[in-house]
């Protein structure tokens, strides 16, 4: 699995927008949102029922993303049509502010070394910095959800350039080495 300090891997996917069967759909690349930060985040499988939750806490999140110049984008292994019958069906996911990636191939699962056995991803979160650069990862069990919170949390502590201590929130003191 590719870790702090690697590269995010080059990849070109569709990506579910919304429920417009003729607008809804874009192209995306490594390369969209250049000079932000990315929080990419996969889930195992659409129509599932930990993966909603998660969506819908990231889309809470997502002004608080976009303030720290972050682009949320969610990801899963299947299809764009999948992912929008999925948000025209499912009432908390209607307006999910961010791009859902369509890995159907699993190309880029596989480049992160997130495509579990299964053939489906991890549930897994990259935060990448502007020089497409892995800052920081995480991996839960697929029974367990992920923190939205916290992720948001983390990357404060990334953008502060400094020292953070455990549980560090935006707005408390650093550390110092002197």
């Amino acid at each position: 699995m590719l870790t702090i300090g690697d590269q995010f891997p080059e990849f070109e996917l569709v990506a579910n927008t919304s429920t417009d069967i003729n607008s809804g759909f874009t192209t995306l690349t490594n390369k969209s949102f250049e000079g932000k930060w990315k929080c990419y985040f996969f889930w195992p499988k659409d129509f599932t029922f930990v993966c909603p939750t998660e969506i819908v806490g990231f889309g809470e999140l997502e002004e608080d993303f976009a303030d720290r110049d972050c682009q949320l984008i969610g990801g899963s292994t299947d299809s764009d049509f999948v992912h929008l019958s999925w948000r025209k069906h499912h009432a908390d996911l209607t307006d999910s502010p961010f791009p859902w990636l369509s890995d159907i191939k699993g190309d880029l699962c596989t480049a992160l070394g997130i495509l579990g056995d299964d053939g489906v991803a991890q549930r897994a979160t990259f935060l990448v910095d502007p020089n497409n650069e892995i800052q920081f990862v995480m991996v839960t069990a697929g029974s367990v959800g992920r923190n939205p919170k916290e992720v948001l949390r983390v990357l404060d502590a990334l953008q502060s350039d400094e020292l953070c201590p455990c549980n560090w929130s935006k707005g408390e003191e650093t550390l110092s080495v002197a």
